[in-house]
This record gives C-alpha cells, structure tokens and sequence, in this order.
C-alpha cells in the first residue's frame, strides 16, 4: 500500500466531526450538550468551530435526521448503516479525495494546541504514514477519533471493510502511523462523554477550571 508523499498528500485537510453516534450509552443527544457556555455552544458548534481554526474545510459525518446542520459546514453521511465512526472516515476519505482530520464530537476539553500540535507532526510524518494520531505512553491506546487520515489509507479501509472489521483503531497498522506520545499530564484534551458518569466527572472538572 502506497503512502503518503505523492500530489495528493499535499492537498489542504478537510476537518470532519464525528457526530454520527446515537449517543445510547448516554441516554441523551451528546452533540446538544452545553457545558461551556460559549454563546450558547453546544458540543456540535464546539467541535466544529475548534476544527474551523485550524482546517480551510470542516465536514459532520452525519446519520439521516441528526445532528442538525452547522452553518459553513456540509453534512457527509455514511454509506451503509451501523459502521460507527470507521463508516464516517470512510466516507469523508473518498468524498475529500485528500487528507482528513477527524475530531469526535464528545471531547469537552479538547483545544486548539492539541489540533496544532497534531497537524505539524502530519507534516513532518515519513513519506510511508498514512495516519497520524496520539497515543497515551501507560496503556499503547491510539486516538484514533483524534487524527489526520491521508487519503493513501483507503486501501487500509477498503480491507477492513472486506474482512469485517470496524474498530477504527485497527485500521491502519503501526508501521504506517506516525504518533504523539502522551501521559497523564496531558490526558484531560481526550477525555471523552460516554456515559453519564463520565458527563458528570466533566462538570465536576469544569467548576476547577
């Protein structure tokens, strides 16, 4: 599989959030959630406008009927049903015809650095990675929800698709990923909603901010 350095790497990042979910494990819409008092940002807004100030292009993988649209952005629906956030890089990928950097839309604490830093180490990858990304040094776990995928990782997900697998962090394999060591001092840019205890740690989190 080929990687990253021909024309098409060199075309600009389309941003793409990842807003497809049915939030079941939270009980409620996440992408409705207000928990910044932003000028009345939700988690969708949020996500969006963070990935506006770092990329010209900002997409939302959509599911048919939600989330609703953001003003500049084009909603980009999934193929097949049930594929969860692979389905949507999937799509954004073949759709972009170039780089995408896809952002998951439950990450209240995620900030602008955190993109930078993420965008510059894309630009200085080895001509062979296909996919940029974070990994938290205490557990080898990749962000995967947090990352630039060029679109040489196509074929990466023309496989998976073919064998059955849906789990975006197995897509692309290590040797063709260039990542961002973290440890816990740095954690709190990941941390994600997906249960309702985890909305309320982020509340908590919040009023020590």
């Amino acid at each position: 599989m080929s990687g990253g350095g021909d024309d098409l790497s060199k075309q600009p990042v389309t941003g793409l959030v990842l807003a497809g979910g049915m939030s079941i494990r939270l009980g409620q819409d996440k992408t409705r959630l207000r928990l910044h008092g932003e000028a009345g940002q939700d988690m969708l807004l949020r996500t969006a406008r963070l990935l506006e100030s770092v990329t010209p292009v900002v997409w939302i993988s959509c599911r048919p009927g939600s989330p609703r649209p953001v003003d500049r952005c084009a909603c980009i629906y999934d193929d097949a049903d049930n594929m969860g956030p692979f389905g949507g890089v999937f799509a954004a990928l073949r759709q972009a015809g170039g780089p995408v950097l896809a952002l998951s839309c439950d990450l209240p604490f995620m900030d602008k650095g955190t993109l930078e830093r993420l965008l510059e180490r894309r630009q200085n990858r080895p001509p062979h990675v296909v996919m940029t990304t974070y990994l938290r040094q205490e557990t080898g776990f990749i962000e995967s929800l947090v990352a630039v995928y060029e679109y040489a990782a196509l074929p990466y997900f023309e496989r998976a698709m073919c064998e059955g697998r849906r789990r975006l962090n197995r897509v692309v394999p290590p040797a063709a990923r260039a990542d961002i060591s973290y440890g816990q001092s740095e954690a709190l840019a990941f941390f994600n909603i997906n249960h309702p205890s985890d909305l309320e740690t982020a509340l908590r989190i919040m009023e020590t901010l």
